[in-house]
């Protein structure tokens, strides 16, 4: 199944969360003209819900608990701001907004900061799996190193010809070279038939 276009948003939902009226139809019309399904009250109604995207008035901020409860594990963050002041730019920052808008809202600049924000999200989530698969290789290379080091010790050979034994005997058993060190590892020794 191939990953939606971060350029592509009808169909996506939103949870939207702005005080001022006029700002909010606006978000409301452009929302309703790029097929993005919206609903507003707040935080206190989005318990359960899934929002591919949060438009947050920096007015809500510092959150409260409910709020926070809310935006953990949910889409990208969009703040709009209101002031440039420092304080109010380092709540909004503990937000880890995707994007932001500037108030008073405008019709123009809305699209563009929804493209951002699901991009930004998309490519984090990727780097995010990276890191994960980085991890387990560098948990595996410490396992293939144990078992080297076995194989090392009780063969009395050297690093090249103890890995190439622990490879033959992955291939031999139609396994990978870590979960065969795992084995190794964990049993002490290489399996008989290629001692």
């Amino acid at each position: 199944m191939s990953k939606p276009s971060s350029f592509s948003l009808r169909g996506r939902k939103a949870l939207v969360a702005i005080k001022d009226e006029r700002d909010l139809s606006i978000v409301r019309r452009q929302f309703e003209r790029l097929g993005i399904d919206i609903w507003n009250g707040g935080f206190d109604h989005a318990s359960g819900r899934h929002a591919d995207v949060i438009l947050i008035d920096d007015e809500f901020l510092p959150l409260n608990p409910t709020m926070r409860r809310t935006l953990s594990g949910a889409g990208s963050v969009i703040a709009l701001l209101g002031t440039e002041t420092p304080s109010r730019l380092k709540l909004v920052f503990e937000l880890d907004p995707a994007s932001f808008l500037v108030k008073p809202l405008r019709s123009a600049g809305i699209y563009a900061a929804l493209v951002m924000a699901f991009e930004r999200s998309e490519r984090t989530n990727e780097l995010k799996q990276q890191i994960v698969k980085l991890e387990e290789r560098l948990r595996s290379r410490r396992i293939v190193l144990a078992a080297v080091l076995q194989v090392m010790h009780s063969h009395a050979v050297a690093e090249p010809a103890a890995f190439a034994l622990i490879r033959r005997a992955a291939m031999e058993q139609r396994k990978t070279i870590e979960q065969m060190s795992a084995e190794i590892a964990a049993k002490g020794n290489l399996p008989r038939a290629t001692g």
